[in-house]
């Protein structure tokens, strides 16, 4: 347990401190900003797609430490994949950080796994599955996703 906890902590360090694929897109096809009241987290998801793949993606904003790891190792995983692939690896990161995932069944979650504690933390919840719902938002050519229905 104690080693989880350490290897949690260093992921998140690590992606708050040197967070993959920050910044914009200059031409977008999908764009959304996402919103956690309770935080104050604000970021803003862009993507490119091409032939329903990821080609590009990016996001900027100011959050915090958990947030910005979440959406650095969102943009990872997603970059490369296909819409598919990524809204059902979206499906499966929400359940993990709700506490609904199977765990004992076959998933894609892989190194998203160091998030897999957060169910644990309530208030932390939101944090790291925002960027995932604004991924979600700009799919769905939403403008905005917030962590507040």
């Amino acid at each position: 347990m104690a080693d989880h906890k350490a290897l949690y902590q260093e992921v998140i360090l690590d992606h708050n401190k040197k967070p993959r694929n920050y910044g914009t897109l200059e031409h977008p096809t999908h764009h959304a900003e996402g919103h956690n009241p309770l935080c104050g987290d604000h970021l803003s998801v862009a993507l490119q797609l091409q032939n329903e793949t990821i080609d590009k993606i990016a996001f900027c904003g100011d959050s915090c430490a958990i947030c910005k790891a979440s959406a650095s190792m969102m943009t990872a995983a997603v970059k490369g994949k296909t819409r598919a692939q990524a809204q059902a690896l979206t499906q499966e990161f929400l359940a993990m950080a709700t506490g609904k995932l199977d765990q004992s069944q076959p998933n894609q979650i892989g190194r998203l796994a160091v998030f897999a504690g957060v169910r644990d933390l309530p208030t932390r919840v939101k944090c790291a599955i925002l960027p995932w719902h604004t991924l979600q938002a700009a799919f769905n050519s939403q403008r905005t996703a917030s962590t507040e229905v």
